[in-house]
């Protein structure tokens, strides 16, 4: 991955193989920020409104609670383009 690519994040979900797991053009995303998921981008491209004021339960690996484990995050109230780790839940 070149430094432009790096720099652009990488998306939640994307393949480990994928030789490039950046942002795609004409989709929307939001930014993680603390947790286990901190610096990954959250695809939500096809998210109504509500579920956008909602957030996020995301399944992940490297949480408190391990494999099977979720990562809470919410939209940061200044800024609901970042959303802030919440919490970890089994």
């Amino acid at each position: 991955m070149d430094e432009e690519a790096l720099m652009r994040g990488r998306v939640y979900g994307a393949d480990h193989d994928d030789p490039d797991p950046g942002p795609r053009p004409s989709h929307e995303y939001r930014e993680l920020c603390g947790g286990p998921l901190d610096g990954l981008l959250l695809d939500v491209t096809s998210w109504s409104t509500e579920d956008l004021a909602d957030g996020a339960a995301l399944l992940t690996e490297i949480g408190r609670h391990g494999p099977g484990g979720r990562a809470h995050y919410e939209p940061r109230p200044a800024d609901p383009q970042r959303w802030d780790w919440a919490g970890d839940s089994a």
